[in-house]
């Protein structure tokens, strides 16, 4: 993905530190802006996306770009692994999860902690799993932070990736875009006060290589494709790989 699609194209930083700022900046409302602005289905996609991996059944998983822990929290559940360990660039956002995990009372199969896509601090081979919720597309270099992926999962292990896509078929695909450009801004400005980050939202999901061509990737980076599955009329879309 293009490292011109950043939050706020008026500073001169990488997009790395724009969106670390930008996700700490939306922590408090990250959470009710996503039920807000997916009306709930944000749960539902995370849970069909899980279920491809259950026949797989990882004990040690990873979340990558975890945020508020959302989807490590829906694993715990789903999966049943013995541990799960998601890492974020975003420390305020890492702060609410870790709230909601004590919550939940998973601390003992949880734990979150700082920690960057495209230098992930484990040895190679660690991971039964590796998943990523609506964090691809805020990668700096796409294909290092999934080659990082790749080096940390064992053999055979899998990759996850839930990431919105592009509707291809009228007329849901121009009702997508009249809402996602016109519409989310708006509420995101007023429920965050931060209007970038709602403006960059569609900016940066124009751009990514979804569907197809996100799968391309994935296997010349030496990943086979399992599954390729849209959600909602192609709103998101589920990916699995295999090492």
């Amino acid at each position: 993905m293009s490292t011109t699609v950043k939050p706020y194209q008026e500073m001169q930083s990488g997009k790395r530190e724009q969106v670390e700022l930008m996700f700490n900046n939306i922590s408090p409302k990250y959470d009710l802006l996503n039920k807000v602005l997916s009306l709930g289905i944000d749960k539902i996609w995370r849970k069909k996306s899980l279920n491809l991996l259950k026949s797989n059944q990882p004990k040690v998983i990873l979340d990558v770009a975890t945020g508020t822990a959302d989807l490590a929290i829906e694993a715990a559940g789903r999966l049943k692994p013995a541990s799960i360990i998601g890492i974020d660039i975003a420390e305020e956002m890492l702060q609410i999860g870790r709230e909601k995990i004590r919550a939940k009372k998973l601390d003992q199969i949880i734990t979150l902690q700082r920690g960057d896509s495209e230098k992930i601090n484990f040895p190679d081979n660690t991971f039964d799993a590796v998943v990523v919720s609506f964090g691809v597309r805020n990668f700096e270099h796409l294909e290092i932070g999934l080659g990082e992926i790749y080096r940390v999962l064992k053999p055979g292990g899998n990759i996850m990736v839930l990431e919105f896509s592009k509707p291809q078929k009228a007329p849901f695909k121009q009702v997508y875009q009249f809402y996602f450009k016109n519409i989310l801004p708006v509420i995101g400005k007023l429920v965050s006060k931060d209007t970038a980050a709602y403006t960059y939202l569609p900016d940066s999901v124009n751009a990514f290589p979804d569907g197809k061509a996100f799968c391309s990737i994935l296997e010349k980076l030496g990943f086979g494709i399992e599954h390729y599955k849209p959600f909602t009329f192609g709103v998101c879309t589920a990916y699995v790989g295999k090492k």
